[in-house]
């Protein structure tokens, strides 16, 4: 898999191998399956794509597919066009739109859909799963793993504060990072069965994780067994699981719209630019001005300067 580099506490490889965990997760393979679609009712997430099956709910999906139509050589970009601004609205009818889905699965064969998605996924989910692992002092590749994973599925937020709330910040009174990602998977498992039947089933995720620290390997040296699925470094150079959106409702994309967007989701965007330097006053509507101060940020950022706040930009923005 091809993606940005790895933070600086983590090596290429083990990147690899918690790449490789998740995907097994997601779609039962160690290399991921870049067809993959699914909408499993009850999902909150409803239609999700590809090797870390990202969500329409969520608005991903219309920022990967906009990445991927944008790209020099995409083999279906003229078809997958047509479907954007109904991506853009999160026009939850798509669920069973099976053209939509045969197309996907086509697009998923295409090399550059492929490119396009390892960069994406890092960009959206491996970026912020960094930022957050750093501000609770994660070093471990085991932790960063439980990071990943939880940032692709939802919910991060809201257990690693129950975790601290509970054991209290690593470094301090004592509390070593173990101790806090046993906790932390414990709560999350708990959280899960309590929230629904269908992510009870995505308990197996935590008690994979509770068997690799059995095994003490808190730095996923190889070789692994994940769900019964064996990951090496021969299986690196070279079954579906069950997905679930496990967050609370995910934050709405930011961009401009006729009539503009509004709420305190923008101020807190607006405030956040101010705080970075820029002259943004927090008025609480996402118009033009706004969405070019964004695009500056990402510009500096190496993100996308597409002027549209997802999970990448807000994550550096607000620093979660």
């Amino acid at each position: 898999m091809n993606g940005s580099s790895a933070p600086p506490q983590i090596s290429n490889l083990e990147k690899k191998t918690i790449e490789a965990i998740i995907n097994v997760f997601e779609t039962g393979k160690p290399e991921g399956d870049y067809s993959a679609v699914t909408c499993l009712p009850g999902d909150s997430g409803h239609l999700t794509y590809g090797r870390s099956q990202t969500t329409l709910a969520s608005g991903n999906l219309y920022l990967l597919l906009k990445n991927y139509t944008d790209t020099q050589n995409a083999q279906y970009a003229s078809q997958i066009t047509s479907y954007l601004p109904r991506l853009l609205a999160c026009d939850l009818t798509l669920d069973a739109d099976f053209p939509l889905r045969e197309l996907l699965k086509q697009c998923g064969m295409d090399p550059v859909m492929q490119s396009v998605q390892d960069t994406f996924f890092d960009n959206a989910y491996w970026v912020p799963a960094s930022v957050s692992a750093c501000r609770v002092h994660l070093t471990l590749p085991l932790s960063f793993a439980v990071s990943y994973d939880s940032h692709i599925q939802g919910g991060w937020m809201t257990i690693s504060e129950k975790t601290t709330q509970e054991t209290g910040a690593i470094g301090t009174s004592g509390v070593q990072e173990q101790d806090w990602i046993v906790s932390y998977i414990n709560i999350r498992r708990a959280w899960l069965t309590s929230r629904s039947a269908l992510l009870a089933k995505t308990t197996y995720r935590m008690d994979a994780f509770s068997e690799l620290i059995a095994q003490t390997k808190w730095r996923l040296d190889l070789p692994i067994r994940v769900v019964g699925t064996v990951i090496d470094e021969e299986t690196l150079e070279e079954n579906e699981g069950i997905r679930a959106s496990a967050d609370d409702p995910a934050p709405r994309l930011l961009h401009v719209t006729s009539p503009f967007l509004s709420g305190p989701d923008v101020v807190s965007i607006q405030q956040a630019l101010q705080q970075k330097g820029f002259s943004c006053y927090p008025d609480g509507i996402y118009g033009n001005y706004t969405a070019a101060l964004v695009q500056v940020f990402q510009q500096r950022n190496g993100l996308r300067a597409d002027g549209i706040v997802g999970p990448a930009t807000r994550s550096l923005l607000l620093g979660h």
